[in-house]
């Protein structure tokens, strides 16, 4: 079950799962006024306990039922620290703090790409080669309603298009190579540490 009630209290949600028709639509802009609210500033805290719990490293409201451009990102310290450093400069994966991003605009950085695999809790156990923008900025409204205004590369502007995909009704699986769709099982056993390019070689015919 989604959130699609208001909520009184800061709380784990269930996250929506695809093929609910939340997922698919254009979500909603937030008023300014909206942003000091109390079910606003609950939903930000219930989205931050959800994205942990999960755990993730981004969740928009959409994925708890909420059609609103509201997304919260983090990719901290702790949980780079279980990865190799190898993996981690291959990925381009640096921290990224706890961020919530309202109404947010994406532009794109140069025109640099890079292909990984990625996975979404709202189709939970499966992943896919994505190719995305390598460098991005963002600019939208924080937790506060205070403009920000980031430049992210690597990883980090990965994860925020991702989430910014689902304020679009966009899933990855739109944007994936279709041959790479995995299991999470199977990527662990066959593909999570292979180039992309070695990947789509040997799912070629």
């Amino acid at each position: 079950m989604g959130a699609r009630c208001y909520q009184t209290a800061a709380m784990v949600f269930e996250i929506v799962q695809v093929g609910d028709p939340v997922l698919r639509q254009a979500a909603r802009p937030l008023d300014p006024a909206e942003i000091a609210t109390p079910f606003i500033q609950e939903l930000i805290v219930s989205m931050r306990m959800t994205m942990y719990d999960a755990p993730g490293v981004g969740l928009a409201a959409p994925q708890v039922g909420e059609s609103l451009q509201l997304t919260v990102v983090e990719d901290d310290e702790e949980h780079l620290a279980t990865i190799s450093p190898l993996r981690r400069a291959e990925t381009r994966r640096t921290p990224l703090p706890f961020t919530v991003l309202i109404n947010p605009k994406l532009t794109p950085l140069g025109d640099e790409t890079d292909e990984f695999f990625e996975g979404c809790l709202s189709l939970e156990g499966y992943s896919a080669l994505v190719r995305r923008h390598r460098a991005v900025r963002v600019e939208a409204l924080d937790g506060r309603g205070k403009p920000i205004k980031l430049d992210l590369e690597g990883w980090p502007a990965r994860i925020v298009q991702h989430e910014l995909d689902h304020l679009a009704g966009v899933l990855y699986v739109d944007r994936m190579d279709t041959r790479t769709f995995t299991t999470g099982e199977n990527l662990g056993r066959w593909w999570k540490a292979r180039p992309a390019s070695e990947v789509r070689a040997r799912l070629t015919p």
